[in-house]
């Protein structure tokens, strides 16, 4: 049975773990104390929101991680559901999905207007998920990064 909850302080080095290989998923390099470090600054800033995947033997196999944002257009508060992360052995579980209907069920608590995320181009995995459950892909705006370098 997967339990689906908000993290805990005392998560911090589980959610880290599994932030380092989230990352690795998207090709940077592993770096367990930068990853933990992050995780750790945003739980104790209050600066995003966490939900952890737990198993019923008390092991985190997924996180998600959402960023509170404003939407100029609709002039309403929403969530950026930035990172969504399941350990591959466990994916089959549907933890992914039990992660992604907690964090609706949280942003309409939260008062938000919808939630936001972008994927890899390559992770059709992730996005056959994303779409059974409802989520459309934008086909109006592009999507543009910078790197500012210091």
């Amino acid at each position: 049975m997967i339990t689906i909850r908000p993290a805990r302080e005392a998560d911090v080095p589980r959610i880290g773990a599994l932030f380092d290989l989230y990352r690795q998923f998207y090709e940077r390099e592993p770096d367990l104390p930068a990853a933990t470090s992050f995780i750790r600054e945003r739980l104790s800033r209050k600066e995003s929101e966490i939900l952890v995947a737990e198993t019923g033997d008390l092991h985190l196999i997924g996180f998600c991680q959402l960023y509170p944002l404003f939407c100029s257009l609709e002039a309403k508060p929403i969530y950026s559901l930035s990172d969504l992360f399941v350990l591959p052995d466990h994916r089959r579980l549907r933890a992914g999905r039990d992660l992604l209907l907690a964090a609706e069920q949280l942003a309409k608590a939260n008062g938000k207007a919808r939630m936001d995320l972008t994927t890899a181009r390559t992770n059709v995995t992730a996005q056959t998920l994303y779409e059974s459950l409802g989520w459309l892909r934008d086909e109006v705006y592009f999507a543009y990064s910078r790197t500012l370098r210091r």
